[in-house]
């Protein structure tokens, strides 16, 4: 089952995609779920299923504007340095323990939403990562349970202003530009992925190559960044974890390429789809 966020002529709702379009579960069952993260909090995906099954479209997919498909999560954490080849390629040297940074919401745009590149910088570098949406409350989560804390899954487009985020020791600032990262189209239930690290994970711009990478490439698999997590902090529904990316980011490349506006930039990963954002220059 896919879920969405997106909104029609500024109203925003949420709902299941299916062949025909949009079927929007707001207006069916908004008054207990008036989001998509809070369906999650309240286990109400049997229930979109169902409505998913006897239901017809309202809209065809076309006709709304998707949203980050969590528009509103709690947290969301990003994996640095989390694949063998993006490790070498900067140089770092191997750590015990993941690289863990923080992204905001108001960072995110959602599938064909236009990420901005800023005014202060020409640095602005790309990577295609898997993202995982948290399906229920998790503490101290062992490695053997994580996945059953997963909701789904879904593609995340983590856009780095290089040189702020170089600006000391910390990502922060590099990573938290507004409209910098894309979040979908869509989240694909965890039933439909079984494992994780099956995966295939490619960053397109302009239509080239620039990523290509397994996700049993990882050097901290999805399960051990749960269980590392989620011992530090409790993770909740909704709440977004991006899982790192692998080699041929930009800024590595000889000579370095940085996305500019104009430019179209596209994750795609299989059993997920395509997120597609076009890159425009900050007002």
């Amino acid at each position: 089952m896919q879920l969405v966020s997106y909104s029609v002529r500024g109203s925003p709702s949420y709902g299941v995609v299916t062949d025909g379009g949009v079927i929007d579960l707001k207006s069916r069952i908004g008054e207990t779920f008036p989001t998509l993260k809070t369906l999650l909090a309240g286990s109400g995906s049997q229930m979109a299923r169902k409505i998913a099954e006897k239901e017809r479209p309202d809209h065809r997919l076309e006709e709304v504007t998707l949203l980050p498909v969590i528009p509103d999560p709690d947290k969301i954490f990003c994996v640095g340095i989390n694949y063998h080849s993006h490790r070498q390629e900067t140089g770092r040297q191997e750590t015990l323990y993941p690289t863990i940074f923080t992204r905001y919401a108001n960072t995110q745009v959602g599938h064909l939403g236009a990420l901005i590149k800023p005014r202060v910088s020409d640095a602005f570098d790309f990577e295609a990562e898997l993202a995982v949406i948290i399906g229920k409350p998790a503490r101290h989560v062992s490695k053997e349970r994580a996945l059953d804390y997963i909701a789904g899954y879904s593609c995340y487009h983590d856009g780095s202003v290089r040189d702020w985020q170089r600006h000391t020791s910390q990502f922060t600032p590099g990573k938290n530009f507004p409209r910098t990262g894309g979040f979908g189209p869509w989240l694909v239930t965890a039933d439909e992925i079984p494992d994780p690290s099956e995966l295939t994970v490619v960053m397109r711009l302009n239509g080239h190559e620039m990523q290509h990478a397994t996700t049993d490439l990882m050097i901290f698999g999805v399960p051990t960044l749960i269980n590392y997590i989620t011992t530090f902090t409790e993770l909740v529904p909704g709440d977004v974890i991006a899982t790192g990316t692998p080699g041929g980011v930009g800024f590595a490349r000889n000579p370095q390429l940085f996305m500019k506006p104009g430019d179209v930039a596209e994750v795609e990963i299989t059993g997920i789809g395509v997120l597609r954002n076009p890159v425009k220059a900050e007002d």
